[in-house]
């Protein structure tokens, strides 16, 4: 059992601030099922009037604030918030609908100087940062439970093993566009932020015991920093399936279908996937479709699909077949640092040996402390450092690398002795 899992049968953890009732269950028993929040259903904040009087009593409470978001990924082009959950000491729970408040600056910059509580912080804070919420400073529990050692970091998981109160988690994956939406669902949202600031406290306590406290605030300093993510380059190359498009006039196909789905489901407002399934964008690629009665053929451009979109979609192929040669897409993206591992052994041979003994060592340590070997230090810094070592391998040289490629303070000082050792060792062999 590990030092996690040990505080995770410490019924003392089992803490709940005063609500619900302090008869969870127990490590022996089964949790109590958490139902109702402890105020009730708040309710959905959608007008001027009624958001002024949030901002006014969060900016008034006290401690930290819990925050959380709800989007319609699946259903709704991109990944904007379609419901924010809040929960603060002395204000109670909030729900807010972004959609008929999206601007919601006021209210982040009245609890931006209080510590954000957030389960996995790096999915919710993109779409918060749309509606004007940008945290100064966070507490990640999810991340906590990783650094921590806990086997299972979904919030109902950490919220059982760690307080002993079992969510009801199914309507995690609803269309939250729904207009209203269900009072089920918002009984589900208010719930999610009602033991997330007990869960960070009894989290503080045990990441302290570890002696992981001090790296889990650079871990969450890291996320609150961390600039929005560029665009992503050809994103097209992404559509599932794309490892069976090997000639450059059938990638060709492929972008300019993709291309064209994602416009038409932006002007929608849907998910592509429910425009045109990547595994149609791929077939169609592959057949290269000379015209709407071949491409009705394939899988995906079936009998449901009217005229005008068969058409649509034949556009798109004609337009890939008929690029010039010089127009078409390369194979491959170029990649900045090494290739892939894969390909180590014929390129390098003794970089290839340098990886194997680095992810050895990683892999013993991330063991060790009890925690997923890609939060120890992430694999790719360990593949660029193997890749292209320092010239002369030392402490200073290895933790200077480390920490070039982004590694935080803890993570070179935890892992620099490890990789030091696995790159001199394979120097000597």
């Amino acid at each position: 059992m590990t030092d996690a899992q040990e505080t995770a049968a410490d019924s003392s953890l089992r803490t709940t601030g005063g609500a619900p009732p302090d008869d969870g269950g127990s490590a022996e028993g089964a949790p109590t099922p958490l139902l109702e929040p402890r105020e009730g259903i708040p309710p959905v904040i959608a007008d001027a009037s009624s958001l002024a009087h949030v901002v006014a009593a969060f900016a008034a409470g006290t401690g930290p604030v819990a925050v959380d978001a709800e989007r319609a990924s699946g259903y709704r082009y991109g990944q904007r918030a379609y419901l924010v959950q809040l929960r603060r000491e002395g204000a109670g729970s909030a729900l807010i609908d972004p959609v008929a408040c999206p601007d919601l600056s006021e209210l982040g910059a009245a609890i931006g100087d209080a510590e954000w509580d957030l389960h996995a912080a790096t999915q919710d804070l993109p779409c918060l940062r749309e509606i004007g919420m940008v945290p100064s400073r966070l507490f990640d529990t999810e991340l906590a439970g990783r650094l921590a050692g806990f086997p299972r970091v979904g919030l109902g998981a950490m919220v059982e093993n760690v307080l002993g109160y079992s969510l009801e988690k199914g309507h995690s994956a609803v269309d939250w566009s729904t207009r209203p939406l269900p009072e089920p669902w918002l009984r589900y949202a208010a719930l999610d932020v009602e033991l997330l600031v007990d869960l960070r406290d009894a989290l503080e306590k045990e990441l302290d015991r570890q002696g992981k406290l001090e790296w889990a605030h650079q871990e969450f300093e890291a996320i609150a920093t961390a600039p929005p993510a560029p665009p992503r380059k050809d994103p097209w190359r992404r559509t599932s399936g794309m490892h069976k498009v090997r000639r450059r006039r059938q990638m060709a196909v492929v972008r300019e279908l993709w291309t064209a789905r994602d416009k038409v489901a932006q002007r929608r407002d849907v998910s592509p996937g429910k425009v045109l399934s990547d595994t149609a964008i791929v077939e169609a690629a592959l057949a290269l479709p000379v015209n709407v009665h071949a491409l009705s053929a394939l899988p995906g451009f079936g009998h449901r699909m009217g005229r005008r979109q068969l058409e649509q979609w034949q556009a798109a192929v004609d337009r890939a077949r008929a690029l010039p040669d010089a127009e078409l897409p390369q194979p491959g993206q170029p990649v900045a640092g090494p290739p892939p591992p894969r390909a180590w052994a014929d390129k390098d041979p003794a970089a290839a040996a340098r990886l194997s003994a680095s992810r050895t060592a990683v892999s013993a340590l991330a063991e060790t402390l009890h925690m997923p070997q890609e939060n120890l230090i992430t694999p790719d810094t360990v593949r660029r450092v193997c890749w292209e070592p320092p010239s002369a391998v030392d402490a200073d040289s290895v933790a200077a690398a480390l920490a070039s490629h982004g590694a935080r303070r803890w993570q070179v000082e935890q892992v620099t002795p490890v990789l030091v050792a696995a790159l001199a060792a394979t120097a000597r062999a």
